[in-house]
């Protein structure tokens, strides 16, 4: 079985997270409660036709997920690396991940924290950062949430403005990791960009041009308007709703709804009428409202379309200005 698996050459998912990469991933129980930080470091390597994932995690929580994660152990995992399944053959994790160009979606099983992982990974050259979620889950029940941002480097080990940068990293994450999702509460404007489009052999078919029309109604309402143009043309509009972490889409065209932990918002659309809907996970990344997005296509109950890519804020005007009688 082993030699059937001998890699050759490393998939292009491999080569684009060559390095070793620096995070501080928040985690938060189920009710989106946020309950500390794990400091992590991981690679993937490829070396002499297999390939090799370790990571050395360091947790700072508080609370029962604290005792069920810190191991104090490195986790070194082995990987039969594709770019149409990467399989994970443990001890730490086993399971497979699915790669969609810089996005890999993961599914898999840690028997030293007893929890199956659904994580996504997406680099994004233009940000030079990862955007990183697992949400753990025992069968269908989610028992809590890691997400962060990490930064790669190639000489960490021997480079002390490396060592430093890397440091500077890791104390904004402390900063903003536990920040709350929120869209401009006050302002309309429009968020604008361009996503990838894969279909559900994981084939990249193209591209969309996003545009997401924002206006606030009140402080926990507001309508927006999501319009696609390239491989998928669509138009839909629904009504936004929050309280507290909870988020729900009252329609028109799509209901549903979403819990965010942190700066990520994870969340499902039901096309009104239709047979489709929208997974999504939505991160705010910066002060400026940057949005680091998956939305991930159903039709049937079946994987039709994933996008992914970055949504820029063009702010207008502020619409809830201060009230007079």
């Amino acid at each position: 079985m082993a030699n059937n698996h001998e890699q050759k050459q490393p998939s292009n998912w491999q080569q684009a997270i060559t390095g070793e990469w620096h995070g501080m991933p928040s985690l938060f129980e189920a009710d989106g409660t946020h309950v500390g930080f794990n400091k992590v470091s991981r690679a993937s390597e490829f070396k002499d036709g297999k390939t090799t994932y370790w990571m050395e995690t360091r947790f700072d929580a508080a609370g029962p997920l604290m005792d069920r994660f810190e191991l104090g152990v490195r986790m070194d995992f082995g990987v039969v690396d594709s770019d149409q399944d990467r399989i994970y053959t443990g001890p730490d994790f086993i399971g497979t991940g699915r790669p969609y160009g810089n996005l890999v979606d993961s599914n898999y099983f840690s028997p030293g924290w007893n929890v199956n992982l659904r994580t996504m990974n997406h680099v994004v050259p233009d940000l030079e950062m990862q955007v990183y979620s697992s949400q753990l889950f025992e069968a269908d029940t989610l028992v809590g949430v890691f997400n962060g941002l990490y930064i790669v480097t190639q000489d960490h080990a021997d480079n002390p403005a490396t060592q430093q940068r890397v440091e500077d990293w890791l104390q904004r994450e402390r900063a903003y990791g536990k920040k709350p999702f929120n869209l401009p509460v006050k302002h309309e404007g429009v968020f604008r960009g361009e996503f990838e489009v894969f279909d559900d052999r994981q084939n990249l078919v193209g591209t969309n041009q996003v545009t997401m029309r924002h206006k606030p109604i009140n402080l926990l309402h507001s309508e927006q308007t999501i319009e696609l143009e390239g491989v998928i043309n669509r138009k839909w509009t629904a009504m936004r709703a929050r309280t507290a972490n909870h988020h729900q889409f009252h329609g028109p065209d799509l209901f549903g709804n979403g819990i965010s932990y942190g700066r990520y918002l994870y969340g499902i659309r039901h096309v009104y009428g239709e047979a489709f809907k929208l997974w999504s996970r939505e991160a705010v990344i910066d002060d400026s409202f940057t949005l680091v997005c998956t939305w991930q296509f159903l039709q049937s109950q079946k994987e039709k379309y994933t996008t992914c890519g970055v949504l820029r804020w063009e702010q207008g005007d502020l619409v809830l200005d201060a009230q007079y009688l």
